[in-house]
């Protein structure tokens, strides 16, 4: 191999690892190469099994269905979980459910399980419950209740308090006696009381989060066994396709089904909102003769399923991706119907995925709700817009950048911008952000945050499909390279917030403007729905809202808007404003405390969701800040910025650090 010497130039400080649905002989082959890098008990370590004796969940409900079936089951009480929607398809749950004389539901909802039981209990959400966790490495960790409980619901350990009849039966209580029994050891002589040594041990781990030393030990695996080296070098069994089940990015397994933020939030990588389909390449797509939106037929084990194709690049040859936890029928009004339940598909021996597949073409259309190409000029715009895409994501490899740091700022080349009348002036603050696209994951945590925090709309599938999404902030998504083995980058984009703005240029009511700080805001009730400012805007980052999208709301219903943001009507122009309630918060404050804003003190929705951190937020009228700073990085540059639009956000150039330039 080609490649060896440069892997055993990072032995131990390398990592290759195997994604949790790939079979057994994927992780065996994982462990061995990481052996023979020296990487175990350095970047690998392993523990003991915080469950021991625990079988695979897929043997667990076969031996329960058929405990039911046989007559040994009189009452069952399922803890959540939806098993008549996602049980194996080989497996009758649901037959089996209706044997069982007594039959008790635990659960958020009236979902597909609890229907088919005899009675169904409210379960409190988790932000309103007391329980303990447990870390992928053993570390125990303490829930607490952000709010109590609108509907009176009951947690896990207080229903099986009250089946065992043991006490205390409220779920604070239990979790403290819990702590008390297993993890409180009293350190050295007793000095004190013992309730108030362990209240000061109670009220720390609450602070902290976790009860420390409850990790598990790291252990040294074993060897591998000859017999599964031999398995890795046989054939595999089955037919030409092959079929992947995969829990969805937003609704996961089915239990987020009912969530309208999350339905309407586009996968990173597909795009798609509102449903699902079978992901194929483009090489496979040709075989076939299948195009985009074409609804195929797959046949596995003798059952079938119905779904619109799509066409990925990078995706597996001879390999149908099918999201799972769409279909429902008992979800809420939000996810019933929604999508195709590939569930019936998905047997005990093909969990993660099965070979065998048979893919037939129905003639059928079905229009998938895909936002990757919305604002697009199509025909005439298509190659201009190829030509783009790298000044856009302007990205180089680590090597690269080492030998020409200001890459990106030369990335585009243009005479002095000079604009057709005098421009604004400010004094003092200038807000401004900058995205650092070498972090960014794409994950959509910012565009969620967003939605939250300012009281954003759902607009549904057929508006989704019109391009009316409502988002203030998108992350655009682009391939580069051979479509079999591309690269992805991602690219936020909210409102630049352009100092010379174009959208103000156009509004005839002045309902788009600048502040005395710099912000690009909006005054809703002067908008009268021109749409001007989103024609003449380069970025396409406005939104119209078309509907009355918030009618004949109840009081809890009421309880999810910020009510430190306007709920707008239809008929007027939305946009990103930086978080101004959060800016204005903090403006407040900070002269109630005479004192200045503190930079870093500042945090919009977006930032304060991001996990990589690569949303920075902050004054650019102070040198030292954050922001200036990486305004002025040799990574930086603005979008458009030959439009003389003079954003205030600026993105850091992406890097890549491919193999062969680690160690150049």
């Amino acid at each position: 191999c080609t490649a060896r010497p440069r892997m055993f130039r990072s032995r131990g400080r390398s990592l290759v690892a195997a994604g949790p649905d790939q079979p057994p002989e994927v992780h065996t082959l994982c462990h061995i190469i990481n052996a023979a890098l020296g990487n175990v008990l350095k970047t690998v370590t392993c523990t003991e099994e915080p469950f021991r004796n625990v079988e695979s969940h897929a043997i667990g409900i076969k031996e329960f269905t058929d405990a039911m079936l046989d007559g040994r089951a009189q009452t069952v009480l399922i803890l959540g979980g939806n098993p008549v929607y996602s049980a194996p398809a080989d497996v009758p749950f649901a037959r089996a459910l209706k044997k069982v004389p007594v039959s008790i539901h635990l659960g958020l909802y009236r979902d597909e399980t609890a229907r088919a039981c005899t009675w169904h209990l409210p379960a409190a959400h988790f932000l309103e419950a007391w329980s303990d966790g447990l870390a992928y490495d053993g570390t125990v960790t303490l829930q607490q209740p952000l709010i109590q409980p609108l509907y009176n619901g009951r947690t896990t350990p207080e229903i099986l308090s009250l089946a065992m009849g043991v006490r205390p039966f409220d779920a604070y209580s239990i979790v403290r006696k819990s702590v008390r029994t297993h993890y409180f050891r009293i350190p050295g002589r007793i000095t004190k009381d013992y309730a108030e040594q362990f209240e000061s041990f109670w009220r720390k781990a609450l602070h902290d989060g976790i009860i420390p030393a409850t990790a598990l030990p790291e252990i040294r695996p074993g060897f591998i066994r000859p017999e599964y080296l031999n398995r890795l070098a046989a054939d595999p069994p089955g037919g030409e396709f092959e079929i992947v089940f995969r829990h969805d990015y937003k609704t996961y397994d089915g239990r987020h089904a009912n969530n309208a933020w999350l339905q309407e939030l586009p996968d990173p990588i597909t795009k798609i909102c509102w449903g699902n389909a079978a992901i194929v390449s483009p090489a496979t797509a040709a075989k076939l003769g299948v195009k985009k939106n074409q609804v195929v037929r797959l046949e596995y084990q003798n059952r079938s399923l119905e779904l619109p194709a799509h066409i990925l690049p990078g995706h597996a040859d001879n390999s149908v991706t099918v999201p799972l936890g769409y279909g429902r029928t008992h979800a809420g009004r939000v996810g019933d119907g929604v999508g195709a339940n590939a569930y019936r598909l998905r047997t005990q021996d093909s969990l993660g995925f099965g070979r065998g597949l048979k893919i037939k073409k129905t003639g059928a259309t079905h229009i998938l709700a895909v936002t990757q190409d919305h604002h697009a000029i199509k025909a005439v715009g298509e190659k201009e817009k190829e030509r783009r895409v790298p000044l856009l994501i302007r990205e180089a490899s680590f090597a690269h950048y080492r030998e020409h740091p200001e890459f990106a700022k030369h990335a585009v080349h243009h005479p002095p911008l000079k604009a057709l009348w005098k421009e604004l002036e400010f004094e003092g603050r200038r807000w401004g952000m900058a995205i650092d696209l070498s972090k960014c994951t794409g994950c959509s945590a910012c565009v969620i945050a967003c939605q939250a925090e300012n009281n954003i709309p759902v607009v549904g599938r057929e508006q989704v499909i019109h391009g009316r999404e409502m988002h203030w902030i998108r992350i655009d998504r682009y391939f580069r390279g051979d479509p079999a083995a591309p690269q992805i980058a991602f690219q936020p984009l909210p409102c630049q917030q352009c100092f010379n703005a174009p959208c103000e240029q156009v509004c005839p009511v002045a309902a788009t403007m600048h502040t005395s700080e710099g912000l690009n805001d909006m005054v809703y009730n002067r908008c009268i729905g021109m749409r001007f400012c989103s024609q003449n805007c380069p970025y396409k980052v406005r939104r119209f809202n078309y509907f009355w999208l918030h009618p004949g709301l109840d009081d809890i219903g009421k309880m999810k808007f910020n009510p430190e943001v306007t709920v707008r009507s239809r008929g007027v122009m939305e946009k990103c404003t930086y978080c101004v309630q959060r800016i204005q918060r903090a403006k407040i404050q900070a002269k109630n405390e005479r004192r200045e804003i503190a930079d870093g003190e500042i945090v919009p929705a977006c930032a304060q969701a991001c996990p990589a951190g690569a949303i920075v937020f902050g004054d650019l009228s102070d040198p030292k800040s954050d922001v200036s700073k990486l305004h002025g990085h040799n990574r930086s540059y603005a979008i458009l910025e030959e439009y003389n639009t003079q954003p205030r956000t600026r993105y850091l150039a992406k890097l890549r650090n491919p193999g062969e330039d680690a160690h150049g």
